[in-house]
């Protein structure tokens, strides 16, 4: 079975009519900011690991600290 993607200007939402911008720039905005709230996370989390475990991921703790130093929309 093959897939198929729908082009956008046939994509319909549940009330039956295309989505409109506001419907779409909203979706993007709730990713962007769940990107972002998850990033923030996983920083804190990285900060927390000890020095013998970012040994075994092979990363320094100099590179913990400038990955941690980032903020949360930068990659």
């Amino acid at each position: 079975m093959t897939t198929r993607t729908v082009p956008p200007t046939v994509l319909v939402s549940r009330l039956g009519c295309r989505p409109s911008p506001f419907m779409i720039l909203r979706r993007v905005h709730q990713r962007l900011l769940a990107r972002w709230y998850d990033r923030h996370l996983q920083r804190l989390d990285l900060a927390e690991i000890d020095e013998h475990l970012l040994r075994d991921l092979g990363l320094t703790p100099q590179d913990v600290r400038r990955e941690c130093a980032k903020s949360f929309w930068q990659a």
